[in-house]
C-alpha cells in the first residue's frame, strides 16, 4: 500500500482527478475526512506546508506539494515529477508608487517564506530584515510594516486590489510529485509504476 500526502484545496482535487483518469475509479474524500483508502492507495489530506515533513519522516511514501514549499523547507526528498498543476510565481511586491531600492542598507520584507527570501536577496548582496507573517501579507507595506513583500502570485489580482505591483519574480512554482527516500527503495516498483502512469497522462 502506498501512502499519498495531498495538500488541501484545488491541487488535491486536480491530483485525485489524475488518479481517477488512470485507474478508472472515483477518488474522493468524504466530507471532512482526512484519510481515504482506495485500492492500493491510502490518501492523507494534509496542510500544504506540512507535506514535506510527512514525506521526509515516512508518514507518507509519496506526496504532492508546490515547488515553493520544497524550496522553503529544503526538504530531503526525491523530486520525481512536475505535475504542472497549481502554477504560480513567488514574487516581490511593492506599493505602486515605490521602487525596490537595492542601495538601502537593509530592506524590510514581510513574508511567510523567509528562506526563499533570504536566499534571493543574498544573491543580490542585499541585507534583509524578515518580518514573518502568516496571512494578509499585502497589508504590510500599506501600513508601513515593511518595504516590500515576498508572496505567491497566481493572477496578481490581490496585489492590484491592495495598491501593490510586482517588482520582481523570484521563481516559478507548480505542484511536484515527491517521494520518501527509503520508500523509494522499498516500494520502488509501485512508485515507478505510478510515476510512469502519471507521466504518460500529463505529457
Amino acid at each position: 500500500m502506498l501512502k499519498v500526502a495531498l495538500p488541501k484545496g484545488r491541487i488535491a482535487e486536480d491530483t485525485l482527478e489524475i488518479f481517477t483518469k488512470i485507474f478508472g475509479n472515483e477518488f474522493k474524500f468524504e466530507d471532512r475526512k482526512l484519510t481515504m483508502t482506495q485500492g492500493n492507495f491510502e490518501f492523507l489530506m494534509v496542510r500544504n506546508q506540512d507535506i514535506p515533513t510527512y514525506v521526509t519522516e515516512g508518514a507518507a511514501d509519496i506526496g504532492v506539494v508546490g515547488l515553493d514549499v520544497l524550496e522553503e523547507h529544503n526538504a530531503d526528498v526525491l523530486r520525481l515529477l512536475d505535475l504542472k498543476l497549481g502554477k504560480c510565481k513567488v514574487c516581490i511586491g511593492i506599493k505602486n508608487e515605490d521602487k525596490l531600492d537595492y542601495s538601502k542598507p537593509e530592506i524590510k520584507i514581510a513574508t511567510k517564506m523567509p528562506n526563499i527570501t533570504r536566499n534571493y536577496f543574498a544573491t543580490k548582496a542585499t541585507a534583509v530584515k524578515i518580518i514573518k507573517l502568516y496571512g494578509s501579507i499585502e497589508l504590510a507595506p500599506i501600513v508601513g510594516l515593511s518595504d516590500a513583500i515576498v508572496d505567491i502570485v497566481e493572477t496578481g489580482t490581490t496585489m492590484k486590489q491592495n495598491g501593490l505591483k510586482v517588482a520582481e519574480a523570484i521563481m516559478d512554482s507548480s505542484a511536484h510529485l515527491i517521494a520518501n527516500k527509503n520508500s523509494f527503495i522499498v516500494k520502488k516498483e509501485e512508485i515507478l509504476s505510478l510515476y510512469h502512469k502519471i507521466n504518460d497522462l500529463i505529457n
